[in-house]
This record gives C-alpha cells, sequence and structure tokens, in this order.
C-alpha cells in the first residue's frame, strides 16, 4: 500500500519510521523532510494545499492518506480528500474544532459530562489564560501572580483573537491518544511531555521539549477508565452533532487531587509524545489507522512493548520566538550508531550539508528496559549532535526516572 503522511515535523517522521516497518508499505511524504526522505519519497506539496494533496495522492494511487499538523486539519484538507474518495485519518473540520476553538471544546465538554477546568468570567490570578485558536503549543500562559497575569493578558492580546480564562489546576499532567473511527477509541501507551523551554518548568510554552513513556502510575485499568471517562463521551458528542471524529483524538489531562480533569483536546498525535510512543508500539498500527479510516475498529488492537522510551528535543537557540536557518548539523549518525533513534523536526538539506530549518530541530529518542536506562540512552546520544546556540532541556524524565538534578 502506499501511505502518503502529511507534514514535515518530528511527529510525522516518527510516523513514517513505525509505517515503513510494516510489509508492503511505500511511504510518500508532502513536504516531508530529510529524515523522512531516507524512508520513501518526499514530494514538495504543503500541508494546508489541499488541491495539491489531492492531486499526489490520485497520482500516486495512495490507500491512505495520513495528516499529521492540526492547522489543515482544522481548515477542512481532510474534507476535500473524503470527499473526493480518498481514505484518510484525519478528523472533517467540523470535528477538528475540539483542537481548532477552545470554547467550543468547553461547551463539548460540558454537555457531554467531562471533568475539566472551570471556565473563569474574571481574569484573577492564579488562573491560566488560552488563546482560543490554534497557537503551536504556544497560545497557553500559566498566571500564578498579577504581574504574570497582566503579561499573559498582553501576550494573548498581541496575538489577537478570543481568549478562554480557566482556574489553574495543581497536579501532574499525562497525554493520552486514542485512534478513533468515529464511535470507537483505541488508546496507545501514556506519554508525558515537558513543555516549559528550561529545566525545572521554567520559562516560556513551548510545543514541548521532551516526552517519556510508559507513565508509571497508569496501567491498563486506569487508561480505560480515562478512555471511557474522557474520550467516549465527546466521541458520543460529536457523533450526536453529525460530525463523527476520525482521527487521533488527544486528551491533554491533568491528574488532580480530586482526579482526571482535561487541559485540553488536540485533533492529532502529539509532538513529542508521538516520538516515545511510536518506538514502544506493538501491533499493525497502518492497519489500525486504514481501520478508523474505514470507521471500523471493532476487530482491531494494538499494545506496548515492556519498555521505555525518553525523547529530548535539541531546539534553536533562538526558540520559542523565532526559528533558525541554516546552521550546519553534526552528529546525526554517530548517535544513530549509538542505537539512538533521531528524528528530524526543522531540519533542510543545502548543498549536501544538513541545516538547521526550525524551531525544534530534531528530535532524540532511545529505549531501554527502564526510564532510567533510556534517559541515559537518550543524553548521551544527544552529546554528539551540534549546531550553532543548540539548546536543550538537561532534566527531561530526571524524576521519575529517580535521577538528581
Amino acid at each position: 500500500m502506499r501511505v502518503l503522511l502529511v507534514g514535515s515535523g518530528g511527529r510525522e517522521h516518527a510516523l513514517a519510521w513505525r509505517l515503513a516497518q510494516t510489509e508492503g508499505v511505500e511511504i510518500h511524504a508532502a513536504p516531508g523532510n530529510p529524515g523522512i526522505a531516507e524512508l520513501g519519497e518526499c514530494h514538495p506539496v504543503r500541508a494546508h494545499d489541499a488541491e495539491g494533496l489531492l492531486s499526489l495522492a490520485r497520482t500516486l494511487d495512495a490507500g491512505l492518506v495520513v495528516i499529521g499538523p492540526e492547522a489543515p486539519l482544522v481548515t477542512g484538507v481532510a474534507d476535500e480528500l473524503r470527499h473526493a474518495g480518498i481514505a484518510v485519518f484525519g478528523p472533517s473540520a467540523a470535528a477538528a474544532r475540539i483542537e481548532g476553538s477552545k470554547s467550543f471544546a468547553k461547551e463539548v465538554m460540558r454537555v457531554a459530562g467531562v471533568p475539566t477546568a472551570a471556565a473563569l468570567s474574571v481574569a484573577r490570578s492564579p488562573c491560566v489564560v488560552k488563546l482560543d485558536g490554534l497557537a503551536a503549543g504556544k497560545g497557553v500562559f500559566v498566571c500564578h501572580t498579577a504581574a504574570e497575569l497582566e503579561g499573559g493578558l498582553k501576550a494573548a492580546a498581541r496575538a489577537g483573537g478570543q481568549v478562554v480564562i480557566e482556574e489553574l489546576l495543581e497536579g501532574e499532567e499525562l497525554s493520552v491518544f486514542a485512534i478513533c473511527d468515529g464511535a470507537r477509541a483505541l488508546p496507545l501507551a501514556p506519554a508525558r511531555d515537558f513543555k516549559r523551554l528550561a529545566d525545572h518548568d521554567e520559562g516560556p510554552n513551548t510545543g514541548g521539549m521532551g516526552s517519556y513513556s510508559p507513565v508509571a502510575e497508569i496501567d491498563a485499568d486506569r487508561l480505560s477508565e480515562i478512555v471511557a471517562t474522557v474520550h467516549a463521551p465527546v466521541l458520543e458528542e460529536l457523533a450526536r452533532r453529525g460530525t463523527p471524529f476520525i482521527g487521533l483524538l488527544y486528551a491533554g489531562l491533568m491528574l488532580t487531587n480530586s482526579g482526571v480533569k482535561v487541559l485540553e483536546f488536540n485533533c492529532r498525535f502529539g509532538d513529542p509524545e508521538t516520538q516515545s510512543i511510536m518506538p514502544r508500539l506493538e501491533g499493525d498500527l497502518l492497519g489500525a489507522l486504514a481501520a478508523a479510516a474505514a470507521g471500523d475498529l471493532a476487530e482491531t488492537d494494538l499494545g506496548a512493548r515492556d519498555e521505555a522510551a525518553v525523547t529530548v528535543v535539541l531546539a534553536g537557540g533562538s526558540y520559542p520566538e523565532r526559528t533558525d536557518s541554516g546552521g550546519p548539523i553534526q552528529g546525526v549518525e554517530e548517535a544513530k550508531a549509538a542505537g539512538a533513534l533521531v528524528f528530524h523536526a526543522g531540519t533542510a538539506v543545502r548543498n549536501g550539508r544538513l541545516v538547521t530549518n526550525g524551531g525544534r530541530v530534531l528530535n532524540v529518542t532511545a529505549r531501554g528496559a527502564t526510564l532510567a536506562e533510556a534517559r541515559s540512552s537518550a543524553y548521551a546520544a544527544c552529546e554528539r549532535i551540534t549546531f550553532p546556540r543548540m539548546q536543550y532541556r538537561r532534566d527531561i524524565a530526571a524524576e521519575e526516572a529517580g535521577v538528581a538534578r
């Protein structure tokens, strides 16, 4: 089967890496990146170009199109392809509003009875200020003090658009992905990501600076309970509205003293959690994505290997304010030779050299029998890679692995 993977980031490289392990699959990507190009063929079609993607899918006779990023889903790229008879893993624009509008998501959760942070009518610290629309993971401002609230409101005003004010929840965060066919939810292994730029959860929010899986406190029974409490009611409510969700429903959760509460929903695979989940995945991922796209996951099952995975994001020196471009990257092959997986996130090839071309440049993932072992291997691999002004957190999964910082 020819699979067309839409996107160009680390998440898409991780998906391509996992899908390429399926016998008989041929990987194509639009636009892809240099890492994905080692696994299949990349095509110069942008992720938001619905007409170009439709033409490419027809030319390739693609058996399945998998859309990675949220922006093309929210703008309806999946609808265009699906209406033309192309099998697509990714929700319609109407269903993707679960990520595209936080106020819409709040309304869906209210009607569905899903526990979430309370909405506040007045902005008063402590609270959380969120941009209502898409913001690439950078539209959330956690405000513990009046000064932080003032800064968050000013940043939100500069971005423009509607904002949502919520209570500030305390606890441990958790990411739970579920492959959905419009009615059923098939969960993947839980993961935890690190959103702040700097060690000890300091600095601005980012798209994510690292992740790990598994999460020790979430066993199979707890995972099933979360899906029944969080994912299933939302799927039912979206179907009731005539907008069934077919794709990856990602719940960002907070484990509070009063139970699990939803921080946000996303309509696609998370980044960088996918990079830690894919190496542990057992079973036929392509079969599961195709079954969901066809609307029938009834006979599909996926598991997870009894091992750990840790991902560390290597970012440019200007991230998250600006992207880096043109800086030579060295040491990727050495990191891979040491046993790590190196997923490209913001790279390009210019004059035959691998260079930086984004904010989050590379994702270094390592596996191990324990979280501590995986973490040690990931950081050893990071030390082999260099590019100008490279920055990364040194504390990813440190506390969970029992490593003093």
